[in-house]
């Protein structure tokens, strides 16, 4: 009669490995509570996204996004919030755009993307800020803080995709008007994002070939620029980003 031979070192090292297989989904489980959790706290989905329905479902760091949306551009701008998040490995995009939408870059479509890009920025009032759009050329009323923020206003609309002309018609005013977001922290998620929008937003820019990552509020930025140029602009569009303290710019120049 054979009598099997037990290895003990084997069934130790087998014991092992059915307790850490058996903890992997408990780990990845609160991992993906807390990625869920985490993206409904983004200052993005409780500012931008506050008013559309988007449902984060999280399975071992694959972020599932679905709803509705008012526009395309908050599609990309919650799925660039998520991404930025830690643990999460790549985003499902499953999101649909609620209600007619505008032809692309007819005057509806342009006054919507410059008032969205308007929305990013700290020296800007987006809701104090009345944008129309006819035939392309947009005109800006409202009022400002300085001079400055005017020209600023001006610069942003001007670089939107579509827009031919800007006429700024924004009044400086002694009284300055409310900043949505004035002193609230802004998470990194957040910050990384809005940076990836509004580049994409820009006729002048180059998102895809733009790198950002952020640490409490320093960015860093790394890619390929097509000039001189616009490595800068890139660097002057991350620094008005709400919630930026720095900016350092790693982006090289394409070489001619």
């Amino acid at each position: 009669m054979c009598h099997p031979t037990l290895n003990v070192p084997a069934l130790v090292v087998t014991s092992a490995a059915l307790v850490l297989i058996g903890a992997l989904p408990a780990q990845a489980s609160e991992m993906d509570r807390k990625i869920e959790s985490s993206a409904k706290e983004t200052y993005n989905f409780k500012t931008c996204l506050k008013d559309d329905d988007i449902k984060v479902y999280s399975s071992a760091g694959v972020v599932t996004l679905t709803g509705t949306v008012a526009q395309e551009d908050h599609k990309v701008l919650a799925r660039e919030t998520v991404a930025g998040l830690p643990g999460v490995k790549s985003v499902v995009n499953m999101l649909t755009v609620a209600g007619e939408q505008p032809e692309e870059r007819s005057d509806r479509w342009i006054a919507m993307k410059v008032k969205m890009a308007l929305t990013f920025h700290k020296n800007v009032s987006a809701t104090a800020t009345e944008v129309q759009c006819r035939n392309g050329i947009v005109t800006l009323s409202g009022n400002v803080d300085t001079e400055a923020d005017k020209h600023l206003t001006g610069e942003c609309a001007k670089d939107v995709e579509g827009v031919t002309e800007v006429r700024n018609d924004l009044v400086v005013t002694t009284v300055p008007p409310a900043h949505e977001g004035l002193g609230e922290k802004v998470d990194d998620a957040s910050i990384i994002a809005q940076i990836k929008t509004a580049l994409l937003f820009r006729k002048s820019t180059h998102a895809l070939a733009t790198h950002v990552t952020a640490h409490e509020g320093v960015v860093t930025l790394r890619g390929e620029a097509r000039s001189a140029k616009e490595k800068s602009l890139v660097t002057r569009i991350a620094e008005d980003i709400k919630g930026v303290k720095q900016v350092d710019n790693r982006m090289t120049l394409r070489q001619p």
